[in-house]
C-alpha cells in the first residue's frame, strides 16, 4: 500500500526532474548556438562592410555608373568563384554561363582553414588590383591577410589575378583608343548641359563584353517618340509633363527625386567656383540595398556573396544594354529643350547627368536589380533603405524591392531629367535583361 501511495510522488519527481533537464538542455543549446549564429552574422556583416569600403572608394574616384557596375562585377566574382569551389554542392561556377570563356578554379590541394577571411581577401585583393584608388584597401587587407597562410594567399591571389586578366580582355582598356563622341547638330540630339557642360560619359560602352547577354543590342527598346515642338505632338506632351511636374514643387516628389539622385557628376557652383559633390552611383545604391537585405535576412556569408555577385553581374549587363541605346537614339535632355523653347531660366530639380536621355539608366538597372533581389529574398521583402543616409538624406522604407524600383524609376521624372517614355522603355529593358539572366541561372542556384 505504501509503495502504491509513493508511486504518484515518484512520478511527479521524475516529471520535475525531466522538466529541469529539458530546460537545462534548452539553455545549453541556446548558449552553445549563440556563438555560431553570431559568428555567421559577423562574417556576413564583415563582407557587407568590405563591399561598402569598395563603394566608398568608387565615390572618392568619381567612378561613372557603368564603370562602377563593371568593378563590382569582377571584384565580387573572385570571392564567389573561390566560395563556389568550396561549396560545390550548392553553387556552380559562373564560368558555366558566361559568353566569354572563364576558367573556373580547379580542384586544389590547398585547404582553406579560414574560409570567411579567404573570401574577404579575394574580394579586397581584386579591388586593390582593379580600382584606381585600390590602395585605400590596404589597411583592411592587412587585417584579413594575417589570418591566412602563405599557401592560402598564393591560391587566392592566383585566382584573383586570373580574373583581373579576364577583366582586362573585355574591351575596357581599349576605350581610350576609340573614336570620341561629337554632339550632333540638330535640336533633337543631346547637348552638354549646365553647370559644367561636361563631355558625354562612356560613349563607347557598348563595346564592352557582357557576361550573359549575347550582344549589347539583344533587347532593343522602341525608338523614342519623335522630336516635335508642335503643341499637339506626343513629344511636346512629354516635355510639358516634365515641366509641370517640377513646377509643382511637390515635397514628396522632391524627396523621392533627391533620394534616388545617385549622380556621381553633380557640381555645386558658387560664383565662378565649381565643386564636385561626390555621390553614390545607381548601381552602388542597389548594392547597398543588397547588403541591407542580406543582414536583415540573416544570410550566411555564402549566400551573401552569391547575392552580391549575381546582382553585380546583372548591373553590368544592364548598363551595357542601356548605354547602347543612349548613344543610338542620342536624344536631347528636357533641360535643353525647355530652356530654348519654354523658359530660359528653368532648371530641373536634379542636375542633368552628362549623357543622352533615352533610355533612363535608373529605370533599366533598378528594374533589373529588383527582379534579382526578389528572386533571392522574395517578392514581399520589407526593408528600410539607409543607403543615402550618409549623404544627408532621410531613410525610406519599402514593402518590396519592386516598390523601391518603381520609385527609383519615377524619380527621374520628378527630378526633371527624363521624359516618361524613356522611363517606360527602361523598365521594359531592365525586365528583359533580368529575366534572361534568371532563365540561364536559376535552375543551378539556391534561390
Amino acid at each position: 500500500m505504501g509503495l502504491m501511495m509513493l508511486s504518484p510522488y515518484l512520478l511527479v519527481f521524475k516529471m520535475i526532474k525531466t522538466v529541469k533537464l529539458t530546460w537545462l538542455t534548452l539553455i545549453l543549446i541556446a548558449l552553445l548556438g549563440t556563438p555560431r549564429i553570431s559568428a555567421q552574422m559577423a562574417a556576413t556583416k564583415a563582407y557587407v562592410e568590405d563591399v561598402k569600403e569598395i563603394t566608398d572608394i568608387m565615390v572618392y574616384d568619381v567612378t561613372s555608373p557603368v564603370a562602377a557596375a563593371r568593378y563590382y562585377a569582377y571584384i565580387t566574382l573572385t570571392s564567389y568563384e573561390i566560395m563556389a569551389q568550396e561549396e560545390k554542392q550548392n553553387y556552380s561556377s559562373f564560368s558555366n554561363f558566361f559568353n566569354r570563356p572563364l576558367k573556373a578554379p580547379t580542384d586544389s590541394e590547398t585547404q582553406l582553414k579560414n574560409k570567411v577571411d579567404a573570401y574577404r581577401y579575394a574580394l579586397l585583393f581584386t579591388g586593390l588590383k582593379l580600382l584606381p584608388s585600390g590602395n585605400k584597401l590596404l589597411a583592411r587587407i592587412q587585417k584579413v591577410k594575417q589570418n591566412l597562410s602563405e599557401e592560402e594567399l598564393d591560391y587566392i591571389e592566383g585566382i584573383a589575378q586570373s580574373i583581373v586578366a579576364y577583366a582586362n580582355q573585355d574591351g575596357f582598356l581599349q576605350l581610350n583608343n576609340l573614336k570620341r563622341y561629337t554632339p550632333k547638330r540638330g535640336e533633337a540630339f543631346w547637348q552638354p548641359t549646365k553647370p559644367a557642360y561636361m563631355a558625354p560619359v562612356e560613349q563607347n560602352w557598348n563595346t564592352i563584353s557582357p557576361f550573359f547577354l549575347k550582344s549589347a543590342n539583344q533587347f532593343l527598346t522602341k525608338p523614342p517618340i519623335k522630336f516635335d515642338l508642335n503643341p499637339n505632338s506626343e513629344f511636346y506632351k512629354l516635355l510639358s509633363e516634365v515641366k509641370e511636374i517640377t513646377d509643382r514643387n511637390d515635397k514628396e516628389f522632391n524627396e523621392i527625386a533627391a533620394f534616388w539622385d545617385c549622380n556621381p557628376y553633380a557640381i555645386s557652383q558658387i560664383g565662378h567656383l565649381e565643386f564636385g559633390l561626390k555621390k553614390i552611383s545607381p548601381g552602388g545604391h542597389w548594392i547597398g540595398i543588397a547588403g541591407i537585405a542580406s543582414i536583415k535576412a540573416k544570410l550566411g556569408i555564402e549566400k551573401t556573396i552569391f547575392t552580391h555577385t549575381l546582382l553585380s553581374l546583372t548591373l553590368h549587363d544592364a548598363f551595357i544594354a542601356c548605354w547602347d541605346e543612349k548613344y543610338r537614339s542620342d536624344r536631347v535632355r528636357p533641360e535643353t529643350v525647355i530652356n530654348r523653347h519654354m523658359d530660359k531660366f528653368w532648371s530641373p530639380l536634379l542636375q542633368t547627368p552628362p549623357f543622352p536621355e533615352y533610355v533612363s539608366g535608373h529605370s533599366v538597372v533598378s528594374t533589373a536589380s529588383a527582379k534579382i533581389l526578389s528572386q533571392i529574398f522574395g517578392s514581399k521583402f520589407r526593408f528600410r533603405d539607409t543607403t543615402e543616409k550618409e549623404f544627408g538624406l532621410k531613410t525610406r522604407t519599402y514593402q518590396s524591392f519592386e516598390q523601391a524600383a518603381e520609385e527609383a524609376c519615377i524619380s527621374r521624372l520628378y527630378g526633371g531629367i527624363h521624359y516618361m517614355d524613356a522611363i517606360d522603355e527602361g523598365i521594359w529593358q531592365g525586365e528583359q535583361v533580368a529575366d534572361f539572366i534568371l532563365d540561364k541561372t536559376k535552375a543551378y542556384f539556391p534561390f
